[in-house]
């Protein structure tokens, strides 16, 4: 592909600058190539003058929405089946969704401060929670682990691949952990709640989040308000009896669903749904 089409590859490079900009002190950027020129708003809408490709066009159009924003940034995500489930009823999950939907996922991990997983992942999955499908920066592994029940055996506690946040009332032994893993002991319930967790990441540089894993924790943020958007990329199988993606309290009628805006991508043969639940101000 000739560099002077926006093309995939420099559409994810313009990504990062644009994830590193301080949109509080400004509205717009404007990037520029030899043939075409990228003019972005806070909260993501875009303009070009010159030639996109297709792919260019659809990531720009999904994360740039997760970049040019000011402030703290909380998205979720989740992969699930036509059923809703995200693993079986054994906690199988590898894997519900295809290759491209998983290249996704680790653009996301590479566009935020820190991934956050609970402890139900942790020990179900195991998860590596770095960036290897695409080019950038791993984030900080956060590991909600509020009755102490993920080993320091885990991959995240062994492997010095990224920085790891153990967020625990039960603090494994420091001599049990690698080096690159620090605990913050919590005291008390009040401090365990989606806005609290985000006040203490935020604390420590960490404003932009995912929330990666697994349902329950994806649920307790979204129930809480504390999402600005949601992915969920739901793939074309059926897995019957298993777990669920989302889990929120009962509703009698429809009138009280959540009916956030929403948009859908093609993602191999994976369907993205991009739900924004916090909207940005462009001015």
């Amino acid at each position: 592909m000739s560099a002077s089409i926006l093309d995939a590859a420099l559409a994810w490079q313009w990504i990062g600058q644009i994830r590193e900009q301080d949109w509080h002190a400004q509205a717009t950027l404007t990037l520029r190539s030899p043939a075409c020129t990228l003019r972005v708003q806070r909260g993501g809408d875009w303009q070009a003058e010159g030639e996109v490709t297709a792919d260019a066009a659809a990531l720009l159009d999904i994360l740039l929405p997760c970049c040019a924003t000011p402030g703290r940034f909380v998205i979720g995500q989740l992969g699930q089946s036509l059923d809703g489930r995200i693993a079986t009823v054994s906690g199988a999950s590898h894997y519900v969704t295809g290759e491209a939907s998983r290249v996704h996922l680790h653009r996301l991990r590479a566009l935020v401060d820190a991934v956050l997983i609970g402890a139900g992942t942790a020990c179900a999955d195991d998860p590596r929670l770095s960036v290897r499908h695409v080019s950038g920066h791993n984030p900080v592994r956060v590991i909600l682990d509020p009755n102490g029940r993920v080993p320091a055996t885990q991959g995240v506690f062994q492997n010095d691949e990224a920085p790891t946040l153990h967020i625990t009332r039960h603090p494994l032994p420091r001599g049990a952990l690698g080096a690159h893993v620090d605990t913050c002991v919590v005291e008390d319930a009040a401090d365990l709640t989606p806005a609290a967790l985000c006040r203490t990441l935020a604390a420590r540089g960490l404003r932009r989040v995912l929330v990666e894993g697994g349902g329950q924790t994806v649920s307790r943020f979204l129930a809480d308000g504390e999402l600005d958007r949601l992915h969920v990329v739901v793939a074309p199988l059926l897995i019957g009896s298993g777990r669920p993606a989302v889990s929120l309290a009962e509703i009698e009628t429809l009138d009280t669903a959540l009916r956030p805006p929403c948009r859908t991508f093609a993602m191999g043969d994976d369907t993205l749904f991009d739900l924004a639940l916090r909207t940005v101000d462009a001015a």
